[in-house]
């Protein structure tokens, strides 16, 4: 399968699109068309495992390629660090109105961004091989919480590649910079940025774009890939839980072959949600996306108007992962609804860029309408959609899921104002594991506020039974290895990363007997 990107000029193939990430003028790649999943494979899959129904997605773009066989093989590898039997649990919460949560963080880093970025090394790597490159691979990253910390995890210690991971300074949770800043692996780098997400992002696409930092790169053996869900080997893991989530509730007979489900994703950058539309085009039945935003609702707006304005206030909010402005992979969802207008794409581009802001036409709004519905949260409405599920049925969940159920029971109105019968069964993604957030998740349920995060976790134990992973437990013993704060200035960002690449390793720090 051959893959194109959003702005126009290339085509590659998909071994091709991993290796790069970002395409030469700056688009995204999309494939060249939407493979298709029939209803006869859709209930095979009832049969397999995640490993395997994750395999058999991702075959249907790279198959061809890199091979069923090994995507088979990296998938079981992938999934086998993840807690429980099922990597990817879908649980029921309500008593009988279709409320489902699909459990996303039972992975090494307690977040879904590990669904993705356990299986980027092994297809990045192969890749490589596939397409000729000799060159180490430096995997450059922004975060706004947990792609981070699954990136550096993902890939610590990969022979051949180095990951360097930019974060706001005052942008994300505690327990999230514990988790970057104690990170092991003699390839991995690790600095806080003086900005918000969309000053780290942006700087990260203009080093992909510059010429000039990219020779420097290749003069030392060097070249630039992703693990943001710019790169098209991130988005693709992703397509499988909700193919995944669809066979569980045919498998347990909540549903039957071909009814339409709603997905609810609490959204920032928009690549998971992106991953669920990926999988309607492929035929999966799904009747609405749902965009879960926080009090940064310029998605939420767009969604309403048809507008995408960056012009208004960032707030720092309790799910920081979606305090995001500059939605990037939304540029892949316009392409697609301008009727593949790369010109068009490429001019809305720029016009954020220069202007901050870019409209769509009546037409495209409509199409929109059809297939997505916006809404936010206020932290308020998280706060009281986090204690109400707790209180009625016992289930505790993160900020970001809070703000999805808080939007889900907003949309949930306006179905029932148009069908007082509607009962369609609604998927919530839950993206963390409620202990990343300790403090937060406890105000919330209990109004109890406590400043230290580990205080936190002991006491959102004793209230909810929840067992915490270890892997949080033990940030408290782990000391810091990365401390260092850089300007957000594109020169200074450019020199740490031009160090790094040249072997200059922050040593590990002893941990004290």
């Amino acid at each position: 399968m051959y893959f194109i990107s959003t702005r126009g000029g290339e085509r590659v193939t998909g071994a091709q699109a991993i290796v790069q990430g970002l395409a030469k003028n700056g688009g995204l790649y999309v494939p060249e068309t939407f493979p298709k999943v029939s209803i006869e494979e859709l209930q095979s899959m009832a049969d397999m495992s995640y490993p395997e129904r994750a395999a058999f997605v991702l075959g249907k773009y790279l198959a061809e390629e890199l091979g069923a066989d090994f995507l088979q093989e990296i998938c079981e590898k992938a999934y086998s660090s993840f807690e429980g039997d099922d990597p990817v649990p879908l649980v029921k919460i309500d008593g009988g109105e279709g409320l489902y949560v699909l459990e996303l963080f039972h992975g090494p880093t307690c977040a879904f961004k590990d669904m993705a970025l356990t299986v980027l090394p092994y297809l990045l790597k192969k890749s490589c091989e596939v397409t000729g490159v000799n060159d180490d691979i430096l995997i450059l990253a922004a975060t706004s919480g947990d792609t981070g910390k699954a990136a550096l995890e993902g890939f610590r210690d990969v022979p051949g590649t180095k990951v360097a991971v930019f974060f706001p300074d005052e942008g994300v949770a505690k327990m999230q910079r514990l988790q970057m800043c104690v990170q092991d692996g003699n390839n991995v780098h690790v600095s806080a940025v003086k900005g918000n997400f969309d000053d780290c992002q942006r700087a990260v696409k203009r080093l992909f774009a510059s010429k000039e930092f990219n020779e420097e790169l290749a003069k030392k053996g060097v070249r630039l890939s992703s693990a943001n869900s710019i790169n098209f080997g991130r988005l693709a893991p992703q397509i499988a839980y909700y193919f995944s989530s669809y066979v569980d509730l045919l498998t347990s007979r909540q549903i039957e072959m071909g009814d339409k489900i709603d997905f609810v994703v609490p959204t920032g950058n928009f690549g998971d949600i992106l991953a669920g539309w990926y999988a309607k085009q492929m035929g999966l039945p799904v009747r609405k996306l749902v965009c879960a935003s926080n009090r940064n609702k310029v998605l939420a707006d767009f969604f309403k108007d048809g507008v995408y304005d960056v012009k208004r206030n960032f707030h720092r909010t309790m799910s920081p992962s979606m305090d995001i402005l500059i939605s990037s992979n939304l540029e892949r969802l316009l392409f697609e609804i301008s009727g593949r207008n790369a010109e068009l794409t490429a001019e809305r581009m720029a016009s954020l860029a220069e202007k901050k802001e870019y409209s769509i036409t009546a037409k495209e709004k409509a199409v929109l309408d059809e297939e997505f519905f916006g809404g936010f949260a206020s932290e308020d409405d998280t706060i009281e959609a986090m204690y109400e599920v707790f209180e009625e049925y016992g289930y505790a969940m993160d900020t970001h899921t809070g703000v999805a159920l808080a939007v889900q029971a907003k949309y949930k109105e306006e179905c029932l104002k148009e069908n007082e019968k509607d009962n369609t069964p609604c998927v919530v993604l839950s993206t963390a594991n409620p202990y990343k957030f300790p403090q937060d998740v406890l105000y919330a349920l209990s109004g109890n506020d406590v400043k230290d995060s580990f205080k936190g976790i002991k006491r959102l134990n004793l209230l909810t039974a929840m067992k915490p992973p270890k892997s949080l437990l033990n940030l408290r013993y782990r000391p810091l290895r990365f401390k260092s704060v850089v300007e957000n200035d594109l020169g200074k960002m450019s020199q740490l990363i031009l160090r790094f690449a040249d072997g200059e390793v922050v040593p590990v720090p002893k941990t004290e007997e």
